[in-house]
C-alpha cells in the first residue's frame, strides 16, 4: 500500500514553499531544509552584497560537490544511518 502525501509549508531563504512528502519523511525534510537555510545564511555571512539567488545556488552547487567528493559525508543521510545503527543494536 503506497502512503498518502501530506502537505507542509517549509521556509528557505526568506521564502515559503509547499511541499507534498510522505508523512514518515516529514522529519528529514524539514531537517535538510533547516541545513540548507543556515548553509543560506552562512553564505550571506562570506559573501555579502549578492541576492538570495546567489546564495542559494552557492549553497547547492556546496552540497552537490560534498556529495559527489563524498556521499556518506551528507548529514542528513549519517543521521539516517545512525538511526538504523541503533535499531539493529537493538534488535541484536
Amino acid at each position: 500500500m503506497e502512503q498518502e502525501l501530506i502537505s507542509i509549508t517549509v521556509w528557505l531563504a526568506g521564502r515559503s514553499y509547499r511541499l507534498k512528502v510522505k508523512p514518515d519523511e516529514e522529519s528529514a525534510v524539514r531537517k535538510a531544509v533547516k541545513l540548507a537555510d543556515d548553509k543560506v545564511n552562512e553564505m550571506r555571512t562570506h559573501y555579502a552584497g549578492k541576492d538570495d539567488q546567489d546564495f542559494i545556488g552557492m549553497t547547492l552547487l556546496t552540497y552537490a560537490a560534498d556529495t559527489a567528493i563524498d556521499i556518506f559525508n551528507n548529514p542528513v543521510l549519517r543521521d539516517e544511518m545512525d538511526k538504523l545503527v541503533k535499531k539493529i543494536d537493538r534488535a541484536l
